[in-house]
Parts: structure tokens; sequence; C-alpha cells
């Protein structure tokens, strides 16, 4: 008995000195790599800078199309407003919303995107050059893997490229100050593209002989064109094309009694205080608002935008407010 004892005690000091004389070596071998780490050239990281974005402010990156009116003629959008296209970019826009949870509204216009980070996000230790690339290579990347749903016959000439930009605002004044200037943008770039497309397409002016025609016209002058020689009332232009889109995150009723938290496109006027009145928790930073989706007459994997397969429908959330069924923003090549 005594030799199994001392047998095996002679067995766990091995053992122990084996693990010992392991983590040893280990320890050798990891200081050894550590120190080929390092080397002469170590110094280049001096170069790079930190650019972490001010605290308590909001950060916007704003994504914008480069050289779009080329990619616009080239892949024959429809003037002045591509229902396919537009509704692509806002696609695009989800899929960055529901990736970067952080996200608090998003407005998109034309070929461009805002995106509003809450002013106490730590995304990336707030650092613009990570918010700015993880957003825009997303962007990028998600309207070129969604491009064959929205064009079924329609082949990519060519990639698209965005630019991007990062703005801080201090103040939620100065937040929704920029959201009324992108949205007013939606207004002036339309009233303009309306006018320039009738005149071309309809009255067969070449693009510079409309232009001539539209220099220096206020939108007075512009509504009353598009009345007495196009029969087009422009204030019954769906609100889509005159207003741009909103997203929003709220809570849904998700089927099985339960609220689920999505990505919602509105079209609305943000420009008044009402939309703020109604949505306190994009700027209050509280929790989410309910939204009743308008599920008698869409079917639901179109009402929810998580589950899109077909151009999605875009409904208004102020009651009674409903507008038609149409796309986001402006695509045409004249801006």
């Amino acid at each position: 008995m005594r030799y199994y004892l001392l047998q095996f005690r002679l067995y766990d000091s091995l053992s122990e000195a084996r693990n010992r004389y392991g983590q040893v070596i280990l320890h050798r071998l990891f200081s050894a790599s550590l120190k080929m780490a390092k080397s002469k050239f170590d110094y280049v990281k001096d170069f790079e800078h930190e650019d972490n974005c001010l605290p308590n402010c909001w950060i916007v990156v704003r994504v914008d199309g480069r050289n779009f009116s080329k990619f616009a003629e080239s892949h024959q959008f429809i003037k002045p407003n591509d229902l396919a296209a537009l509704e692509l970019m806002n696609r695009a826009a989800i899929s960055v919303m529901e990736d970067f949870r952080e996200i608090v509204i998003a407005f998109g216009q034309s070929d461009e995107y805002s995106f509003v980070f809450r002013k106490d996000t730590h995304q990336f230790k707030r650092r613009a050059s990570k918010l700015l690339s993880n957003v825009n290579s997303l962007f990028s990347s998600s309207y070129v893997y969604h491009w064959p749903r929205f064009f079924k016959n329609r082949e990519l000439h060519y990639p698209p490229s965005f630019d991007a930009r990062v703005v801080l605002y201090p103040t939620d004044k100065n937040l929704r100050d920029y959201l009324a200037w992108r949205q007013a943008d939606v207004h002036i770039n339309n009233l303009y593209n309306t006018c320039f497309w009738s005149l071309v397409l309809k009255k067969h002016l070449t693009p510079q002989q409309a232009e001539e025609r539209l220099s220096g016209t206020l939108a007075s002058h512009k509504n009353e064109l598009l009345f007495q020689e196009f029969g087009i009332n422009y204030n019954n232009e769906p609100a889509i094309y005159r207003k741009g889109t909103t997203l929003v995150r709220k809570l849904v009723p998700s089927g099985i009694g339960r609220l689920k938290p999505i990505v919602v496109p509105l079209v609305d006027d943000i420009i008044g205080d009402r939309f703020w009145k109604e949505n306190p928790e994009v700027i209050g930073l509280k929790s989410l608002g309910t939204y009743q989706l308008p599920l008698n007459n869409i079917p639901l994997p179109m009402a929810i935008p998580n589950s899109i397969h077909q151009p999605m429908p875009i409904k208004s959330l102020h009651p009674g407010n409903t507008i038609q069924t149409s796309s986001i923003g402006n695509c045409s090549p004249m801006k």
C-alpha cells in the first residue's frame, strides 16, 4: 500500500513539474513573440491620430452618391423619380439601421442618406473614421446586394460608390435644423427637376434650353409653369417626392402577442413641431413608441421592413394622413 502511495505522489509531482515547466516554456515563447512583434518600424504608429468625436454631441453620418448623375443615366433611371431606385436606397438605409442600433433616426432623399447616432453613443469609441467607414461600407454593399430585388431584369453595369462625412451637432435644435435643411432641399430639388424633365420629355426642349427657361424663376413661377403647361398641380404630387423619407424605430405587434422593434419608414413633415411631439423618443432618447402597421390592405411581408421581398409601400404615421404608395426621394441626374 505504501509503495502505491509513494508511486502516486511521485506521479503527481512529475505531473506538477511538467505543468510548471510547460507554463514556463509558454511564457518564454509568448514573451519572445511580443519582443519580436516590437521592431524598429513600430514608430510608424505614432503617425496615427485619435479622431474621437466630442462628447454629448449628435453624430451625423451623411452618405451621398458619387457621380450619381452618370450612374442614373447609365442604368436608365426613370426621370424625374424612379420608384425602384429610390426604394433601393431606402432598403440599404434600413440595413444600416438594423445593424447599428445606436442610430435613432435617418433621413433620405435623392441619392443621399443621413444617419443620426445617439449623442451619448460609445460606438467605436466615437471615432469618426470608424463610424464613417463602417456606415458607408455597409450602405454601399447593401445597395449592391439588394439591387437584383428591385431591378430583376436590369443588370448592374458597374459598382456604385458613395462618399460620406461626419458632422457633429451639439444641441437638439442644431440637429432639428440640420434635418429641416435636408427636407427643405427635397422640395427645392424635386420642384426644379419636375419642371426640368417636363420641359425636356414633354416639350422636347434640350437640357440647355430647359435650364435657360428655368433660370432665375421662383417657386411660384415653377408651380405656375407646371399647372399651365402640363396640367400638374405640384401639391398633388406624391408627398414622398416632396418630403423625402424618415426612418425611425418603433415597436409593432409581432403577431404572437408581443411587441417587436423594427425600422419604420415614414413620410412626414419633420420641419414643424408635430413630428417631434409624436416621436419624443428620437431626441429624448426615451423608450420606443408603438406603431400600428396598416395591415388591412398591405400583405404582411411588405408591411414589415425587416421582411421586404418587394418594393415597400410607405405610409404616414399621422392618423388620417395616408399617402400614395410611391418612391423615395429623387434620383434625377439634375440636382
